[in-house]
């Protein structure tokens, strides 16, 4: 099987719209005959490397490339100059479409021939390269089959499922996994596509209305930055159904502030990583309203959970010699699934029965509600003691004069490592150890709090930490 079997899919909605971005639009034909027509050109290449914002031209690149039967590889159009030619320098094979070569793509015309063109149907071809952050070493090329894309469209969702006239409001950039899957899965579902080139809080908003925007996607700050952007207690966008947000840790206040925002929204949080084709586990709508409402402070604190594992998906915590932790125990997290692709050009990280070990820290509760503490190579360890960053910035977005935090260990002679609290608001330093240490033991109190005006942090809202800790480090040579 080929992910061309969505686009085979949708072209039978024949003049109905699919994809709409800058004020243009593309019916399930029309997409179908500009992916059957760049698919001439593209099989001339060994790969596609797609280098732009989202655009109209997204979808038929991916497809055209799919129908030829080589990868598609979308690249952080964003990075500088030396680190985007590092990174084109891996595939000398490859066509290149920069922002300049989009509209022509549109522009292709499907030619009729003898030579009818079939998409290669094996499940086991490359589809789609995604280059992981690379934030602290030399990006990684994940690598997604077939089948890892299709298992997720296949588990997931059910066909032409949406109601008519339902729309999907896009802003995460094109090289996100994310951005990949929504592509697919609302195409699948029946739902139109708007592409937002640039995120911006109140455009956003503005194209939720304009558009009658149904169901959306954002990451953290963007989520943030909407709530924000509302002046009063409830946004005017009757249209919206489902607002979900992923992609690294939200703040438990956001979430709370934006339920409010949203009243009448159903919100999902979804976590996955890159080389799990999206997400493996889901809170979904009901979730947070139960627990919302909850008094119980077990149900209360699922809010900061990701939910349970999606079908086809099992998850299992682990010790560090890989044994399975029983649910309250924190470990790290593995996954497993027809989904999980967990490879990177031709090295597969999966364990002999097939788990991928995520390299994030968390724990199952009782009802298999996952909660994910970060990544295990953030833990700091003062004085013998594993110490979880989150708790501590859990903590320090309840006090209100603080908007993001991000905790941080640094060497310490003394105690191995030392707690740092990088925070963006008002107030005092110590009032803010205070603060801390009211809610949680002297061990997990910060030794110190430095006020920023902002976190470094990537294009999708992942905390910089190291480069966090590099600053630091600097500073105080």
């Amino acid at each position: 099987m080929n992910i061309t079997m969505v686009l085979d899919m949708v072209a039978s909605a024949g003049d109905r719209a699919v994809v709409t971005a800058g004020g243009r639009s593309l019916t399930a034909a029309e997409l179908s005959d500009r992916a059957r027509a760049a698919a001439r050109t593209f099989r001339r290449h060994e790969a596609v490397l797609y280098v732009s914002a989202n655009h109209l031209a997204y979808p038929v690149a991916l497809f055209g490339a799919a129908l030829a039967g080589v990868p598609f590889i979308p690249l952080n159009y964003r990075l500088g100059e030396h680190q985007l030619s590092r990174l084109l320098a891996r595939h000398p094979g490859a066509l290149v479409l920069r922002p300049d070569d989009l509209d022509a793509l549109l522009e292709l015309e499907q030619l009729v021939d003898d030579d009818e063109l079939t998409a290669p149907q094996d499940p086991d071809a490359v589809a789609v390269v995604l280059y992981t952050s690379g934030t602290t070493a030399e990006p990684k090329a994940a690598l997604l089959r077939h089948r890892h894309l299709l298992a997720y469209v296949l588990n997931t969702q059910e066909f032409g499922s949406a109601e008519e006239g339902d729309a999907a409001l896009v802003a995460v950039p094109p090289y996100h996994v994310a951005g990949l899957m929504n592509l697919l899965t609302n195409l699948y579902t029946g739902r139109r596509l708007v592409y937002l080139p640039a995120f911006g809080a109140g455009e956003w908003l503005a194209t939720v209305r304009r558009e009658g925007v149904t169901h959306a996607l954002v990451v953290p700050t963007m989520l943030a930055r909407i709530v924000a952007e509302v002046p009063g207690a409830a946004a005017d966008t009757p249209t919206l159904r489902s607002l979900a947000y992923g992609g690294s840790r939200t703040p438990r206040p956001v979430v709370e502030r934006a339920l409010t925002v949203f009243p009448t929204t159903g919100f999902v949080n979804a976590y996955g990583l890159t080389e799990t084709a999206s997400s493996v586990a889901v809170l979904g709508p009901d979730d947070h309203r139960e627990a919302l409402a909850a008094d119980d402070p077990a149900v209360r604190e699922r809010l900061s959970s990701v939910g349970r594992a999606l079908p086809g998906v099992e998850l299992e915590i682990r010790d560090a010699d890989g044994t399975p932790l029983p649910a309250g125990a924190t470990g790290l997290v593995f996954v497993r699934g027809a989904q999980i692709s967990g490879e990177y050009g031709g090295r597969s990280a999966l364990d002999a029965d097939g788990w991928f070990p995520t390299r994030d820290r968390g724990r199952l509760d009782a009802d298999g509600y996952l909660f994910v503490e970060g990544r295990a190579d953030d833990t700091i360890i003062r004085g013998g003691e594993n110490i979880a960053p989150a708790e501590i910035e859990d903590v320090l977005l309840a006090h209100p004069g603080i908007t993001e935090a991000a905790v941080i260990g640094v060497p310490d002679p003394e105690w191995g490592q030392r707690i740092v609290a990088v925070v963006v608001g008002d107030g005092d330093p110590a009032e803010v150890r205070q603060w801390v240490k009211d809610r949680l033991r002297t061990s997990k109190t910060p030794d110190t709090v430095v006020f920023r005006t902002e976190l470094p942090k990537t294009e999708t809202g992942k905390l910089l930490r190291r480069t966090l800790v590099a600053d630091l480090e600097s500073s105080h040579a």
